[in-house]
């Protein structure tokens, strides 16, 4: 069975993502002839080409796809293994929570204060980030828990438990015909002429499409949440027959930390008390 190196995925990861062998051994900070080398030398263990080289870079091959896949989660697992062992020795234990601000549907200070008072806890860091990171820093080991919603998430490799349903609104220019309405059905939705953005992920509107809604040019499904961080050139309007999104507490799968069982748990707890977001 062959066994491959870590230097080995990195190279090819690199390649790979770069599609080109100079980028590539820029991004490594390498001459490109040994890289190319390493390359050649991978393929022949594996006894399958990779990379289908062109003039203008390098295409995958199906077995390179599948390599970059594979290879992108040990390169990831490997950097988590060395970021949670490095945590797990300082002298002060703590349990890193890692949010995007205003997704918790008024959950986290209950939550903090139900922890603080489980036997034994531990101090409770919170790392914020942008829509969608949370699933990625986690992996990666920058977190020991995440609050984030379900849509928009590779959650491979995590385990979850759902707490909320964050409920759909639609994003509209204020000035648009819907913004003063006090809910909006899908089909309303879908006979009204500015085109509609439908996927209601966490991953957020990225500023070009919000401002294509604040010029009454497009809308937005988005979850109701967001409305905390709209543009004052923004309304969110509800859509009551929209799927909600699920919020959930994420956590390594197989992790056995009875700090992060408890605070699971406490989490758990509160959220049988909670009504979904309004």
């Amino acid at each position: 069975m062959q066994r491959l190196e870590t230097r080995e995925l990195a190279y090819f990861v690199a390649v790979a993502e770069e599609r080109h062998f100079g980028r590539a051994a820029a991004r490594l900070g390498i001459a490109q002839p040994p890289l190319s080398r390493a390359i050649k030398l991978l393929e022949r263990r594996l006894g399958v080409p990779l990379l289908e080289r062109t003039s203008r870079g390098v295409l995958l091959t199906p077995a390179g796809d599948v390599l970059l896949q594979d290879g992108r989660r040990v390169l990831q697992a490997t950097t988590a293994a060395a970021e949670r062992t490095r945590r797990a020795g300082e002298t002060r234990p703590r349990l890193i929570l890692i949010l995007k601000p205003g997704i918790d549907g008024g959950l986290l200070p209950e939550l903090l204060d139900a922890y603080a008072r489980t036997p034994d806890p531990v101090p409770v860091d919170l790392r914020t980030c942008d829509y969608a990171e949370q699933a990625d820093l986690l992996r990666a080991g920058h977190g020991d828990l995440a609050l984030l919603h379900a849509h928009g998430q590779d959650l491979a490799g995590l385990d979850t438990e759902q707490l909320l349903l964050d409920p759909v609104v639609v994003l509209v220019a204020h000035d648009h015909p819907l913004a003063a309405r006090p809910h909006v059905s899908l089909a309303e939705l879908d006979h009204d002429p500015t085109p509609l953005w439908r996927a209601a992920s966490a991953a957020g509107p990225p500023g070009e499409l919000l401002q294509l809604v604040a010029l009454g040019r497009a809308m937005k499904l988005a979850p109701a949440s967001v409305r905390h961080q709209l543009r004052r050139d923004l309304t969110a309007v509800p859509v009551p027959d929209a799927p909600p999104v699920p919020v959930l507490l994420a956590w390594p799968e197989h992790h056995r930390s009875p700090a992060i069982a408890r605070l699971v748990q406490t989490a758990l707890t509160i959220a049988t008390r909670q009504p979904d977001l309004a």
